[in-house]
């Protein structure tokens, strides 16, 4: 049997890592639990449900697939009770980091016997660019292999404690308690503030990502839905958000559009955008959750970069 097991961010890193002949098993961590409602008991009956009913809504995922690529990776995962040592493979942004939480949680809880390691890609040169696992050389993945962060268990508990708060509806403990970060997962920080981000400004009733496109669509000459979603792509910081979530955005904002072929907001979205008008009252959702919080129940005040309870 294979002495460690790995633990990938998505199917592109597994086919690269199939390549680096580093031995062990693969399992593909196949969520996107940075969106919609998570719930702290991963894997648990009340998790996959809430999960499904998510991707369903948002994105259509069919019970099938969400089976078939999800559910039967997770099984798997749930199989492989031997190996000695654990190495997760994630990146510094968001998506990355809600997943890596959650995943150290659920080890926590079910593997504890074994030693666990990261591979985290990030700041991997001299410049300001974030690098992901898949732009980085054969090379310089095995250097990262080789020189990966042993976990101590302090490091192991911090990551499940924020998982913890990020699933409750309380994101002012959680804002509060990413600042004591003293543990070896050195993006965590950084990911959860723009977590926090994410809530609806107190000036307009958009997040940071949905002002963004606002005014893209204003200063940039745009022709296209697809060309606003590769914008964004560039240009998200520590997001890490794929194609599928910035066209979900722009459906969500279609109202303040005047067309998407070219690109042109309505004067409700000029005015939105310079926050003449607070849209709050009209995107509101019940609906939409970021962790354990409905997104519209605080709303991010940028003087201070605090959250308001409503």
């Amino acid at each position: 049997m294979a002495k460690t097991l790995h633990i990938t961010n998505g199917d592109s890193f597994t086919a690269v890592l199939e390549k680096l002949n580093i031995s062990g098993d693969i399992i593909t961590w196949r969520e996107m639990l940075c969106e919609g409602k998570t719930s702290n008991d991963v894997g648990s009956e009340t998790f996959w449900r809430q999960r499904y009913e998510y991707l369903n809504r948002a994105y259509k995922i069919t019970k099938d697939t969400f089976i078939n690529k999800t559910l039967k990776e997770y099984r798997n995962l749930c199989n492989q009770k031997t190996q000695d040592e654990i190495v997760l493979w994630f990146e510094y942004d968001l998506f990355c980091q809600v997943n890596m939480i959650a995943m150290l949680s659920w080890l926590k809880k079910n593997r504890s016997d074994a030693s666990i390691a990261i591979v985290c890609a990030g700041n991997e040169d001299a410049s300001d660019k974030l690098y992901a696992l898949t732009d980085l050389t054969q090379e310089s993945l095995k250097n990262l292999y080789k020189n990966r962060v042993y976990l101590t268990k302090d490091d192991i508990e911090y990551g499940d404690y924020i998982w913890q708060l990020y699933c409750e509806n309380n994101p002012i403990r959680l804002q509060n308690a990413i600042k004591q970060n003293k543990s070896q997962l050195s993006y965590l920080s950084k990911a959860m503030e723009a977590h926090i981000h994410r809530f609806p400004s107190l000036k307009n009733g958009l997040n940071e990502l949905e002002n963004k496109m606002l005014q893209k669509s204003i200063q940039q000459t745009l022709n296209s839905k697809e060309e606003i979603v590769h914008e964004m792509l560039k240009d998200q910081g520590v997001y890490g958000f794929g194609d599928i979530q910035f066209s979900k955005m722009a459906t969500t904002l279609r109202p303040l559009f005047k067309s998407f072929n070219p690109v042109k907001l309505t004067k409700t979205g000029v005015n939105v955008a310079e926050a003449i008008e607070n849209y709050y009252p009209i995107i509101r959702n019940d609906k939409e959750y970021l962790g354990g919080t409905p997104k519209y129940s605080f709303l991010f005040v940028e003087d201070g970069a605090q959250l308001l309870k409503l």
